[in-house]
């Protein structure tokens, strides 16, 4: 009975660690195939609640456009192996200062906004990626490389902006603008499951290859299957700053005459959306 006793225990013993062995190897295939050491993604869908996004008489929502995206993107990552966090999961209003609050409080992890543009140009269309720190460049160069190399809108690049939930985030942090909803084909494309689908793993391909980019301090590259080159991109927070300073000198000229409409200067480019405001 002992001996049988001691036999039953070895081969339970060899089956548990077996089974253990098979549990770290299911777990090494679905983790993330970067070098990167941030493994948690928070993930912004844009607007929310009674925040509808786009402008005024826009036909297609925003807000329900970046959720889809959003939970897309989540189930994506979230297969390969990364932690994955909501700012919202739902068609609910999220304030700035919460959404950049949930960012900072993972300090292993970066931060993913997504949007869709709009304009009064119903011919305005493309893809753009904001970022505004220096460590940010390198996530916001891998998705713009995957994002706006696997749509058929045009590229209009890489922008450094300092919008507030770029600007007031610890962490790598990127704003997507993943096409018009103004513009008739790319608003068509944007409601096409296929579509919001090929985004959300065209976002994720960047997620896992920002570590292959050239890094934004030093000439150094990541040794990797796939070389992404890091993005040139347009500095545009020094053209806000010169709008400023000339808004003020024109709001002194101006004193004695009637005030004009506070509505800002139009641009191709939604700029007074509440997701961006800075």
């Amino acid at each position: 009975m002992p001996t049988n006793l001691y036999g039953f225990r070895l081969f339970a013993s060899s089956l548990l660690i077996a089974f253990l062995g098979t549990l770290s190897t299911a777990h090494a295939k679905r983790a993330p195939k970067d070098s990167g050491s941030s493994t948690t993604v928070v993930i912004d869908a844009g607007h929310g609640g009674y925040d509808r996004g786009g402008i005024p008489g826009q036909s297609v929502s925003e807000k329900e456009m970046t959720l889809d995206v959003a939970q897309r993107l989540k189930k994506t990552l979230a297969a390969s192996g990364y932690r994955v966090v909501m700012t919202r999961d739902s068609d609910v209003f999220i304030p700035l200062g919460t959404r950049v609050a949930i960012a900072n409080s993972y300090s292993n992890a970066i931060f993913v906004s997504i949007h869709f543009n709009s304009a009064k140009r119903s011919g305005a269309g493309g893809i753009e990626t904001y970022f505004y720190s220096r460590e940010s460049l390198p996530l916001a160069s891998a998705v713009h490389y995957f994002v706006a190399g696997g749509a058929p809108s045009s590229n209009r690049n890489v922008r450094r902006r300092g919008y507030y939930v770029l600007r007031k985030t610890a962490i790598p942090a990127v704003l997507v603008e993943c096409g018009f909803l103004t513009n008739p084909s790319e608003a068509a494309l944007a409601q096409t499951a296929s579509y919001r689908q090929k985004l959300a793993e065209e976002i994720a391909a960047g997620v896992r290859g920002r570590s292959s980019v050239a890094s934004a301090l030093t000439t150094t590259r990541v040794a990797t299957s796939e070389s992404i080159p890091l993005q040139p991109y347009i500095d545009q927070t020094k053209v806000a700053k010169s709008k400023g300073r000339r808004s003020k000198r024109s709001h002194k000229k101006s004193t004695r005459r009637k005030k004009s409409s506070s509505k800002p200067a139009g641009s191709e480019a939604k700029a007074g959306s509440k997701d961006r405001e800075g």
